[in-house]
């Protein structure tokens, strides 16, 4: 008889407890928008307080148009820095101006399908079916994970606390093993 363990297998609790023992995780924060700046981009301040009180380090932090050019010229420049993880917010809609999506999937080496069907179902909870809308992604790019969630800062605290926090560890060690 099998039972649910909510808080894992007994191997992915073995995996989190080796990979919390490895320190802080290097993170980077890249927010997509054509009007955000360093001082108004509540994303980039509500994620940095995050990592501090969690004790992890910011490796990098860009503001960038939702230009093609400039979302694929970011991920190359973190990808051959020293964050581990990367985390994008902005432009994962369905409007003309919406491209970080479509730059990420063509670049992406392993997709994470279960980041985007996980956070759409949380998300339905919050706004409804207007949920199907984002194309939140994540998966891994020369060896670092890449997380894109919608610019919302909802969204972005939504990914943060039920998503990307409980697995922070864990991700950045099977990424590197």
């Amino acid at each position: 008889m099998s039972m649910h363990n909510p808080t894992g297998s007994e191997s992915s609790t073995h995996h989190k407890k080796l990979a919390a023992d490895r320190g802080p995780v290097k993170l980077a924060i890249v927010t997509v928008s054509d009007s955000r700046t360093p001082e108004t981009d509540v994303n980039a301040h509500y994620l940095r307080e995050q990592f501090e009180a969690a004790g992890h380090l910011l490796a990098g932090y860009y503001i960038v148009k939702d230009e093609p050019e400039q979302v694929e010229s970011v991920l190359e420049t973190l990808t051959d820095g020293e964050a581990q993880i990367i985390l994008f917010n902005g432009g994962t809609g369905i409007s003309k101006r919406d491209r970080t999506f479509d730059v990420l999937n063509r670049k992406l080496h392993k997709t994470l399908p279960g980041f985007g069907e996980i956070f759409r179902m949380l998300s339905y909870e919050q706004v409804g079916s207007a949920a199907m809308f984002s194309r939140a992604t994540a998966g891994v790019y020369k060896g670092k994970v890449v997380i894109s969630t919608p610019g919302s800062p909802a969204a972005v605290q939504l990914a943060w606390e039920k998503l990307v926090f409980p697995e922070i560890n864990h991700l950045a060690w099977e990424v590197s093993r």
